[in-house]
């Protein structure tokens, strides 16, 4: 009976060793298909346009995915059920991504920028009610250098949930500028100052032709409004200095820039 007994526990061990050994081949052979699927991976993708932060979320995804086949491949080989395994991970998927919604909101706004491109770094934007240069894109946030140096940090999921303005996607950029004159200032003589003004600034554009036309007839002063054009870096350079030089300008024509006032006449009885 005993050596029965002793016959039956080596057979069992010599079982159990077995399917040991043929697990750890099979994860052997389980790592080196994965190591050659990832280089096919890699040379497949090597050609593609695809960002490069999208290329390495890609590859990790799919070397999980892979080993996560793997894994079931070997504990099946060891008679472990991989059902229930399955299922169980499912929940606990579940759950993490409940746990971390925040987190994958970010991400999912991140590949979405890297896809979509609605701006790059270098560019000056506005999103989410915040402005400035884009200094980082990165996976969970990205980061805006305002012109007064300080640094915003706005979560991905912030911005592709809001308007994008991108002001240096488009190679030139328009300039707007309101501005009033008194009633009794010749409007061609206004307009023909403003045209003047543009025209003699160096980073204005020819083409599209400097604007100035009549805008307004307010309460104490005709508005007008000078349009020209420049490249979209020299905005604010051409900005300050048409504002710098219109008063000047008018001083000198002669023109009187306006402000609120009441004029009161006296009347004899």
């Amino acid at each position: 009976m005993e050596a029965i007994k002793g016959m039956l526990a080596q057979t069992i061990a010599g079982f159990a060793l077995e399917k040991l050994l043929v697990a750890v081949l099979l994860a052997v052979v389980c790592l080196i298909v994965v190591n050659l699927l990832m280089k096919l991976f890699d040379r497949v993708t090597a050609k593609s346009k695809l960002d490069g932060t999208i290329m390495k979320i890609a590859r990790l995804v799919v070397k999980l995915v892979l080993l996560f086949i793997g894994v079931i491949i070997v504990m099946g080989s060891l008679g472990i059920p991989v059902t229930s395994l399955v299922a169980l991970l499912s929940v606990a998927g579940l759950a993490v991504s409940l746990a971390v919604q925040n987190f994958l909101s970010n991400v999912a706004g991140g590949l979405q920028i890297v896809a979509s491109h609605p701006f790059k770094i270098g560019d000056y934007v506005e999103a989410s009610g915040c402005s400035g240069t884009v200094e980082e894109i990165g996976l969970f946030h990205t980061k805006l250098c305002t012109p007064d140096n300080k640094l915003i940090q706005l979560p991905n999921s912030a911005i592709v949930g809001a308007n994008i303005i991108n002001y240096s996607s488009q190679p030139t950029r328009r300039v707007d500028i309101s501005v009033t004159a008194s009633y009794d200032s010749d409007t061609e003589k206004v307009k023909a100052v403003l045209l003047d003004v543009m025209g003699d600034h160096p980073l204005v554009l020819a083409e599209p032709a400097p604007f100035a036309h009549v805008s307004e007839y307010g309460d104490n002063a005709i508005g007008y409004t000078a349009r020209a054009w420049c490249a979209s870096g020299d905005y604010w350079t051409v900005y300050f200095d048409l504002m710098d030089a219109l008063k000047p300008a008018f001083d000198k024509a002669g023109i009187e820039m306006t402000y609120p006032h009441v004029n009161v006449h006296m009347m004899e009885k």
